[in-house]
């Protein structure tokens, strides 16, 4: 549940920031920026905070290249979908939606990547040493 739950953190935090639909963090910005300057700026710096947490777990547990990896796997899943005609490309919404699930994916990983570690290995991993 832990890693579904890390994984729904990076999607919920993706989607409030952008999304295809009205109610985005970038949406609500660029319509009330005057208005609303304070808020605009304490939101941003939340979410900020938010990728901050799962842009440096992600590349220090799975780094660079796993999150190469994952987004070439989720690629050519895209890529079999379409080919098999389930997916098409002309709906926007759609698209942006995949990315942003796809995007999730890789932070959810990476945040979780320890925990699948341990689970698939049987070895606990340490990073750092109280003494």
């Amino acid at each position: 549940m832990g890693i579904f739950l890390r994984w729904l953190g990076a999607f919920v935090l993706l989607a409030v920031t952008f999304n295809p639909t009205p109610w985005n963090y970038v949406k609500w910005v660029a319509a009330n920026w005057a208005a609303q300057t304070p808020l605009a700026l304490f939101l941003g710096l939340l979410l900020g905070i938010g990728f901050m947490i799962y842009a440096v777990a992600t590349l220090r547990s799975i780094g660079p290249f796993g999150v190469l990896l994952i987004a070439a796997v989720f690629g050519t899943g895209l890529w079999v979908l379409i080919d098999w005609g389930v997916l098409a490309l002309d709906n926007s919404s759609l698209n942006t939606w995949l990315g942003l699930f796809g995007l999730s994916v890789i932070l959810g990983v990476g945040l979780s990547w320890s925990i699948l570690r341990q689970r698939l290995s049987g070895q606990a991993s340490v990073d750092e040493l109280e003494g």
